[in-house]
Formats: structure tokens, C-alpha cells, sequence
């Protein structure tokens, strides 16, 4: 198996807090891969120290072999990120945000011209090219963040929550391009707390639950003849208190 990412014992703390607490990844080339856990488990967190974008306290990451603190420039020009909470030039226009963002790259000015309205009338979004980025909807937000981090061609493309927000048009635009890009053979890991997308789009998932994998592995052997969300549950723990506990007072007539 040719590994697209690899991380051995990625460790995070805060102070007292440990976010991240010893994470074992392995995301295959070519890929549609899922990170899941609950909210707090470490996605976010484990994303960004396996992109650069974070320094670990301990432990190495590997993308297409290469160290990702020890050879940074290579590892971020075959890397492309949508990260949560996404922050964009809002007083540019969508085209000259491209632009830019491609230009950043090193990309020649004619090539970033042709991929930038290529990109645009993949993402639907020809007709708003020239709005400013501040005036864009949440999904089209998503689609010219994803549009900007696929203009140098990545290798590897992280997607932090990607649909969330997004409208069921702008999801179904998002998901054409994805596998269309993981079809070329590059790979995509994308993380979620929604289990149906990712049993509907991933062949291999990585269950994160306390700050560590809990199990991971191709889609159908985590879910082990179960849905993703039975497995997921099973793995990371159902609710430890009884529905009928408390809240007596809730939906009472007064």
C-alpha cells in the first residue's frame, strides 16, 4: 500500500489539557478517506499539526514520504487545505481571489488565468466571479475556498468539515469535484461528526475518539457487517446517562 499520509505518535497539549494524545494515522494513496470522532476527539487539531499548520509537542508526520517539519516547502506545495472556519481575502472579488492564491504559488500568470475560470464554472460560480468574497453565501464560501486550495494541483487535499453549512446544491457540487479529483488517484481526508456522508463517500475512515485512533482501516472493515454509525457508537461509547434521568420538568403544561 502506498501511503499518501502517515503519522506516528502526533502528541498536543495545552497546559493541563492534551488535545491530542498520541495519534497512529494511516491514510492510503488515492484515497476518499474520513476522520470522525465527536466533537473535542482531536480532528481539527491532528489536522493541523499533519499540514504544518500546527507544531506537535511530540511525534512525526509523513506525506508522500516526506517529513512535514523537515522538508515544509516541499510538503506544502502537494498539499491543499479548506480548514474549519474558513478565512478568506473578503474585499476581493472570487476570480481575484484565485488569482492571488495562485500567483502566492508561483503559478505563471497565464496558467492561474485558465485554471482560475475553469475552477469557477466547475463551482458554479462563473456568475458570481467578479462579486467580492465578503457578499458570498456559506456554500459558495466553501466552493471558492476549495476552488483556491485546488488550483496548484495537490497531491493531498484536507478538508476540515467541509459541508457544514452547505446547502444540499452547493454539497452536491462539492462531492462531483472530490471524486473527481480522487478518480486522477489524488487523495482527499476529509473529517466529519456525520457518519452517513462518510459511509456514503469514503473508502477508508479513521475513528478518533480522546484524542487517539481507535480504529481504522477500509470503510467496510470498521463498520464490520454494522452501519458507520452503530460501528462509531460501539467504538467511541453511546450516551452514559438515561433518557429518562432528569429534565422531569421539560415540555410540562403550565
Amino acid at each position: 500500500m502506498t501511503e499518501a499520509v502517515r503519522t506516528q505518535g502526533l502528541f498536543k497539549q495545552y497546559g493541563p489539557q492534551i488535545a491530542v494524545a498520541g495519534v497512529d494515522l494511516v491514510v492510503p494513496a488515492g484515497s476518499f478517506a474520513g476522520l470522525v470522532g465527536p466533537n473535542g476527539a482531536g480532528k481539527t487539531t491532528t489536522l493541523s499539526m499533519i499540514t504544518g499548520l500546527l507544531r506537535p509537542n511530540a511525534g512525526q508526520a509523513w506525506i508522500d514520504g516526506l517529513d512535514v517539519w523537515r522538508d515544509p516547502l516541499q510538503v506544502k506545495a502537494r498539499v491543499g487545505v479548506l480548514p474549519e472556519g474558513l478565512r478568506l481575502f473578503e474585499r476581493l472579488s472570487g476570480r481575484e481571489l484565485l488569482i492571488y492564491n495562485g500567483r502566492l504559488r508561483g503559478i505563471a500568470k497565464g496558467d492561474v488565468e485558465q485554471r482560475a475560470e475553469e475552477l469557477l464554472a466547475v463551482m458554479d460560480l462563473t456568475g458570481a466571479a467578479d462579486k467580492l468574497v465578503v457578499d458570498y453565501s456559506t456554500g459558495m464560501r466553501k466552493k471558492i475556498g476549495l476552488a483556491a486550495a485546488l488550483l496548484h494541483n495537490p497531491s493531498v487535499l484536507f478538508l476540515d468539515e467541509p459541508f457544514e453549512g452547505v446547502d444540499p446544491v452547493s454539497a452536491n457540487t462539492l462531492t462531483d469535484v472530490l471524486q473527481r479529483f480522487t478518480a486522477s488517484g489524488s487523495t482527499v481526508i476529509f473529517s466529519s461528526h456525520v457518519m452517513d456522508l462518510v459511509e456514503r463517500l469514503c473508502d477508508w475512515v479513521s475513528v478518533m475518539s480522546g484524542g487517539h485512533i481507535v480504529a481504522q482501516g477500509p470503510l467496510a472493515e470498521v463498520r464490520g457487517g454494522r452501519t458507520l454509525n452503530e460501528a462509531f457508537l460501539q467504538l467511541v461509547g453511546g450516551p452514559r446517562n438515561s433518557g429518562d434521568t432528569g429534565l422531569s420538568w421539560l415540555g410540562a403544561k403550565q
